[in-house]
């Protein structure tokens, strides 16, 4: 049945979504917010393996940075040119999942012998990030 497709539209939910310039102006703006957030976590990844920090228990480090940078290349190219809501909404859902992970370490210390303010500076930059995905998922 032609591969899935109807009355020849294809999947619609992989197609792109058309939206007033505006509103694709904070798809766009979401895209890029995300690129700084995921290369600020790819730096701090980076920066806790030159200090050997990074936990040996979770795989070799390269696995993690591979798959942080094809996670983030996803994600800013499918808010860039996908922009669907459902889709920022997923990313804003788990985006927001790293926050209770930061305040315990802001607040109540961590496994890791890290300073209390690199997790309040990486809660800053998850908190921005929301921002922008909320403005591009709920159109505010």
């Amino acid at each position: 049945m032609n591969g899935g497709a109807r009355n020849g539209r294809g999947f619609g939910f992989l197609r792109p979504v058309r939206h007033p310039p505006e509103r694709t102006r904070k798809f766009r703006q979401a895209a890029i917010a995300y690129l700084h957030y995921g290369l600020l976590y790819l730096f701090g990844a980076y920066a806790l393996v030159g200090r050997d920090l990074f936990p040996q228990a979770r795989g070799p480090e390269w696995m993690w940075f591979g798959a942080g940078i094809a996670i983030g290349t996803v994600v800013v190219c499918g808010l860039w040119w996908w922009q669907s809501p459902w889709f920022a909404r997923a990313v804003w859902l788990l985006v927001a999942l790293r926050l209770p992970t930061l305040i315990e370490g802001a607040f109540l210390g961590s496994a890791l012998d890290l300073a209390p303010g690199l997790y309040l500076a990486a809660g800053l930059v998850v908190l921005v990030n929301l921002v922008f995905l909320a403005r591009a998922a709920w159109d505010v």
